[in-house]
């Protein structure tokens, strides 16, 4: 499996603020996930669509990097785009940016096909990509001033528009500071602002809290949310499996192809039938090991410092995971049912499509 980080270690956005989908009007949440052999979302509701991808394809030679994918994305909604490093992600979001042409299939973004009208895409989106894009060796002021010019901002507005993006990231004491001496997340909110002068309708962000400290993503997330809660859409891809908890809808996507999508709520649905056991011990590893082929237990995986067991029948498996352990000289500390983490959800569906079960279609969302 390809390398890619989890929840367990790249700290939680969401701190002091309702992030996600409880508490929060959810444009995707009539969405009905329909995970595994599928990998399909049936839409709830017709459009308004921000984002459409038909059956889209992308080959470099022999290489498939994008496996006839669909997806529809609401105007006004958080979508996330999940997968680890190498799965497709930033090659769609380049597609759909209008700097890539698909092999075949169909992308609109605003209602501009991606194939005809790159030069229209671009004027009516922002894009932040994974890495800072920004000039170090400008000050924070002269970057706003530069990036404005670029994005055509009209002059008699270019004074307000500096002042709002001064204030969304919080830089309005910084804006004499030059930029490379800023901290990771302050660079990453200045970038956002940036991409959002013009204010687009759309905005995608390509692992955008990539690198940054767990306070700055926290923080990063509130500014999506107040792009969100303003209208604008916003298409965000990430390897961080904790961050699916706070997009309204998301697409699992693994080797070029949709392997699961649906609100985070949903998809953790398709995980009732199996029961999650978090266990502590004395020697992780070796307990892994000890378990691996125990008929009670369905996967051992690490999570953390500890391991997560998913298993069929929770009190029978709970019993002969003590015996198994004890004979093995392994203490137990902690052993106890969980919901499961979109990590888990994320695991679980990998592991089915490495075994085939899932059908090599493209998926919905």
């Amino acid at each position: 499996m390809e390398q890619w980080n989890g929840g367990h270690n790249s700290g939680q956005p969401g701190g002091g603020r309702d992030h996600g989908a409880q508490g929060r009007a959810e444009p995707g949440a009539e969405g009905r996930a329909e995970p595994g052999a599928q990998g399909r979302v049936e839409p709830g509701a017709s459009g308004p669509w921000a984002v459409e991808i038909d059956d889209l394809v992308k080959k470099f030679g022999d290489f498939v990097a994008v496996d006839h994918v669909t997806i529809r994305i609401r105007v006004g909604e958080v979508f996330g785009f999940l997968g680890p490093n190498g799965a497709g992600k930033s090659t769609v979001i380049r597609i759909l940016c209008g700097l890539l042409r698909p092999t075949s299939g169909r992308a609109t973004v605003h209602g501009f096909d991606v194939a005809t009208n790159p030069e229209d895409i671009r004027r009516n989106i922002g894009y932040m990509s994974q890495k800072f894009s920004l000039y170090d060796d400008l000050t924070v002021s002269q970057n706003i001033d530069f990036y404005s010019g670029i994005y055509g901002v009209a002059k008699n507005r270019r004074a307000e528009r500096k002042e709002y993006v001064l204030r969304m990231a919080d830089l309005e004491e910084r804006r004499h500071t030059m930029t490379r001496l800023l901290p990771g997340g302050w660079k990453q909110r200045l970038a956002l602002g940036c991409a959002i002068l013009h204010e687009p309708p759309i905005l995608f962000l390509d692992e955008p809290t990539s690198g940054v400290d767990p306070i700055a993503r926290r923080a990063f997330w509130d500014l999506i949310y107040d792009l969100s809660e303003a209208g604008q859409t916003v298409f965000v891809t990430t390897h961080y499996m904790d961050e699916a908890e706070y997009c309204h809808r998301l697409a699992l996507i693994n080797g070029g192809r949709i392997i699961a999508a649906g609100t985070p709520a949903a998809l953790k649905d398709e995980l009732s039938s199996r029961t999650l056991l978090q266990l502590d011990s004395s020697d992780p590893l070796e307990s892994m090991r000890a378990l691996k082929n125990e008929p009670e237990v369905d996967d051992v995986a690490v999570f953390g410092g500890g391991l997560h067991v998913t298993v069929q029948n929770a009190e029978r498996a709970s019993v002969r995971i003590h015996d198994i352990l004890a004979a093995n000289k392994i203490d137990i500390r902690r052993l106890e049912r969980i919901p499961p983490s979109m990590e888990d959800v994320f695991v679980a569906l990998i592991e089915q499509q490495a075994r085939g079960a899932a059908e090599p279609a493209g998926s919905a969302a």
